[in-house]
Parts: C-alpha cells; structure tokens; sequence
C-alpha cells in the first residue's frame, strides 16, 4: 500500500501572525495533497522530529491534549484508508476523493451525515422516493436520540430494540416500524460496501425484521367489475380516479409514478412500452379495447409529452412534487370510489396491483409469469402479494367441499 498521511506544519503559507497551518500531508499514487487541521503554531513551537507541538507553545491550556487529538486525526485517517484498502476500494480513488474521504473524518461515521449524502445523491439519480425515505428514517432517529448525533457504532442491537419499543409505546403499527428498520438496514449496508463502518459492528446478524399480516388489499372480481364498468361523465370528481384505477389495473398493476410519467411517445402499435421508475425494468404491454379507449381519451385531452394529467412542471423535483400530491388526492378519491361502488374494502393506489396479482394467479398464471408482470426481483415479494384470496372465491371452495 503506497498510501500514508503524515502530521507536518505547512511552511508554505506563513499568516500574518508569523503562524504556519498545521496539516495532514497526504501522499497517494504519487501524489500529495494537505487536509488542514485548524490548528497553527509558529516555527519555534513545532516539533518535526516527533510531529507534535512543542510545550513552549501557549495558545491553549493544555498542550499535550492538542497533542492527542492530533495524532488521533492522523490515526482515524489511517484507519479509513485500511479499512478502503482491506475492502479494496482504495486504488480505485483518486487523491482528491481519498482526501474527500479524510477531510470529513469523525463525520464520515456519522450515520446522519452519510444518510444525507446517499439522500443527495438519491435525488441526483432522481430516485425521490427512496430520497425521502431515507431523509423520513434519518429525523425519526434524530427526535428518538434526543438530536443528537448517531454515529453508526452506536446503532447496536440494544439500540434498534430500543428505538423499537418507543415506537411500540406510541400505539405505531408493526410494519411501520419494520419500514424503518429496512431503511436503517439498507443504509447501514451501503456505509459497509463503502468501507466507512466496520461489517463486524453490524447490528443486524440478530435483529430480526418482524411484520403482522395486513388487511386484505386485493378486490374480488364482482367489486372490479363495478369499478370497470361504472359510467361516469368527464365532469364528474370521481372521472379521473376510476380512469387511474382502471389503467393502472389493466397495465399490470402499474404503480402511480410510473402512470404520471408515462409518455405519449410510450404508446405505439398497439403496445405500452416504458421503463419503470423504480426498477428500470422494461416493459411492453399489449394495449386492450378497454384500456385504449382511457389512454387515447387522455392522449387527445393533455398537452405535452405525458399521457394522464398529473405532472405539471418540468423540473425533476417539482415534479416528483405533482405527483405526490397527485397521489395523495387520488387516495382520497378513491375512498369515495369505494363507496360509490359498494365496496366496503379500503382502495389505495396499491389495491389495483395487489387485485391485478390476484386475479392472474386465479385464472392459473404461472407464480413465475405474474412475478415477472409485477416486476419483483424474487418470488418471495410475489408471494406477499398473493397471500389472501378473495373471501368469494373461499366460500365457492368451501361450498364445492361441502357439497352444497
């Protein structure tokens, strides 16, 4: 490893008060670059010998604890490039981003100051979603650790099942809190990949995720029906929200984002063709009777690239903005939709995925065919979808049982 950082005083660049900045000169792949200290002493009171300031120096009370938390800067510096070096990340860094990395020091083991870069990033990437999850996980632990600082050493599993029973105390729900903990998870594992933390430290080896059953999501084929077919005129509240539901159910289950950034362009010979916001995944979906009488209703009403009106503006994060809020008014809606319709059931925008699901596997599409339609990474995710039939479709089991 041709990589080291050593302490020097910087002679280069005298102050004018005859001081000279104390530095971490660091040399890598031949070349070197200086990290300041925020410390400077005059020539007379600098060691070089033993790299450490001299006792004549009197700038502060105590001299041989500047002493030590010098040599600890050097030493956390060392210890971040073993640690890129064990994980062999460190050869692929320039000296300017290796310096990146020091330059942070104690911070880069800041679980909130990593969660905010990866959250920079995140919308960089423009993946918003994920962005706002992690900045949502990020102020929970900071009111949970009284707002204070979280390095990651301190996330221990006596931490998370702490952090677990004060979210229990406030009457929260399971999944919610296994949200969180997914979200802390993945973060933690990104800061191992990175070589910022060490993969013995982590506290999830015994730790277990737990999740309750949920309330049945998918809708019995009676109940789509009545959403299918439901006549309602374009001036009606509810128009575009049986429209949404409709469309969405009839291109797999297509998730809300994906809907609002769906482009005109994406419609071609009969055939839905976009990538998935989430997953980069393409898709290519035959367009049917009823699903092309929705899509060239819109594609002829709205102005612009995007076929259903939800997106208004052009900026990336202004737009993520529309659909959120797009979003949260079509859930609304869709709570009146249900009750127009007689369903008792709470519809929510993941009610047409979750139905779509269904009703594939009850017409005996292969588990691996509707996987690939939902666009899961893995069978297990599919099967989640899949784990309440329609309470229906129980009864007609029950009474070819019973005979009656």
């Amino acid at each position: 490893m041709n990589t080291n950082v050593v302490i020097s005083l910087d002679t280069r660049r005298k102050k004018n008060d005859g001081t000279f900045p104390l530095i971490l000169r660091l040399g890598h792949q031949r070349t070197t670059t200086a990290i300041p200290l925020g410390v400077s002493v005059k020539e007379k009171d600098w060691d070089d010998k033993n790299k450490e300031i001299k006792k004549t120096y009197t700038g502060v009370e105590t001299v041989t604890r500047l002493n030590n938390l010098i040599h600890k800067r050097r030493s956390e510096a060392m210890d971040i490039i073993l640690k890129l070096h064990e994980s062999g990340r460190l050869n692929g860094l320039s000296v300017a981003e290796l310096k990146d990395r020091l330059h942070q020091g104690a911070s880069t083991e800041s679980f909130f100051h990593y969660t905010d870069q990866l959250v920079e990033d995140l919308k960089k990437a423009k993946r918003f979603g994920t962005a706002r999850s992690y900045k949502g996980v990020k102020d929970v632990l900071k009111v949970f650790n009284g707002d204070k600082d979280l390095p990651f050493r301190s996330i221990t599993y006596q931490f998370l099942t702490k952090f677990e029973t004060a979210h229990k105390a406030k009457k929260k729900s399971a999944n919610g809190l296994a949200v969180y903990m997914r979200t802390i998870r993945s973060i933690y594992n990104q800061a191992i990949k990175s070589g910022l933390v060490d993969k013995e430290l982590y506290p999830f080896i015994n730790y277990k995720i737990k999740t309750v059953p949920t309330e049945k999501r998918a809708l019995d084929w009676e109940h789509l029906q009545k959403i299918i077919q439901l006549d309602l005129k374009p001036d009606h509240v509810l128009f575009n929200t049986r429209n949404y539901f409709v469309a969405s159910y009839m291109m797999y289950g297509m998730n809300f984002s994906d809907m609002a950034y769906l482009k005109k362009s994406d419609r071609k010979d009969g055939r839905i063709t976009y990538r998935r916001q989430k997953t980069k995944k393409i898709y290519d979906i035959k367009v049917t009777a009823n699903l092309d009488k929705i899509l060239s209703y819109y594609a002829e009403k709205t102005t612009g690239d995007f076929i259903f009106p939800i997106i208004k503006r052009e900026d990336p994060l202004l737009q993520d903005k529309d659909i959120q809020w797009a979003r949260k008014r079509y859930n609304m809606r869709l709570k009146d939709l249900g009750e127009e319709c007689g369903i008792e059931n709470t519809l929510t925008s993941y009610v047409s995925r979750h139905s779509f699901a269904t009703q594939a596997m009850l017409h005996e599409v292969p588990l691996n065919a509707i996987s690939t339609m939902l666009g899961h990474s893995n069978l297990k995710t599919t099967e989640v979808y899949l784990k309440s039939l329609p309470t229906k479709t129980l009864d007609d089991y029950n009474s070819k049982i019973l005979h009656n």
